[in-house]
């Protein structure tokens, strides 16, 4: 074989190589097109809310004071994406930023429910006159609502809600057991304590020793009860003793 024969073999063998190699080339960029594609169209119909839409948000839990209307209003814009694209923690937010709510969970139930538990949030003091304390002392916000008219009345220094709600059930728990009621503790900003009775009495009880000074309180009470005078304020901030402030009686008679 000369050596132009064999320049000719070896050029169509190359040419052939190419073909195939080009061949090669477009049917994988055909695949991956059409994986590309169909990755398209899928997210197309996982977002569409027509297609796919949120039939139902199925919500559990007590309520007292949020109503499905705020429910509705609070969602309102989420509901309109489909089943897949709706953010459950997007829901979840919305939800807990309605003011008597404490705290949701939210997940999918296939194939077109979103099932929500919602807990409120348990009201147990006023605090600071235009906020609540929760069962867990912590501070929250929201408009007053039939029927709680009657919790005491909570305040003190911005972080110290927990504090002044675990002096209340103790200092209450005393008085109850001895027939008097405790309507309103104040923990000022020296961090001095004041009580107010159910009654009208006022009880300086000083930074230290509030459960010892009440108790004084309590003992000497029935002396108190002798006078023909009303009592409207008693400071216990003493080692030993008090202090009576007598109502005046033009005010006691009105």
């Amino acid at each position: 074989m000369t050596l132009k024969q064999r320049w000719h073999d070896g050029k169509a063998q190359l040419s052939q190589v190419n073909w195939y190699l080009c061949s090669g080339i477009a049917f994988l960029l055909l695949v991956v097109l059409s994986f590309v594609l169909a990755g398209w169209k899928l997210n197309l119909l996982l977002n569409d809310a027509q297609a796919l839409p949120i039939e139902a948000v199925a919500i559990k839990g007590e309520r007292q004071y949020t109503s499905d209307n705020d429910i509705r209003l609070a969602l309102q814009d989420l509901m309109k994406r489909s089943f897949f694209s709706a953010d459950v923690t997007q829901v979840q937010q919305a939800l807990e930023n309605l003011p008597w709510v404490y705290r949701v969970s939210v997940r999918r139930d296939w194939p077109a429910k979103l099932k929500v538990y919602l807990q409120e949030q348990v009201p147990v003091a006023h605090w600071n006159q235009d906020a609540w304390l929760n069962e867990h002392g912590e501070v929250f916000a929201a408009p007053a609502k039939p029927g709680l008219e009657n919790l005491p009345w909570l305040s003190g220094p911005e972080k110290r809600g927990a504090e002044v709600l675990t002096a209340f059930k103790q200092l209450d728990e005393l008085l109850r057991i001895n027939s008097f009621r405790l309507e309103k503790l104040s923990l000022t900003p020296r961090l001095a304590w004041e009580a107010v009775l159910g009654n009208g009495i006022v009880l300086e009880l000083g930074r230290e020793d509030r459960m010892s000074r009440v108790q004084r309180f309590i003992n000497v009470y029935p002396e108190l009860l002798k006078q023909e005078k009303s009592v409207a304020r008693v400071d216990l901030r003493y080692d030993t003793g008090l202090a009576v402030g007598w109502q005046d009686p033009q005010q006691e008679s009105r």
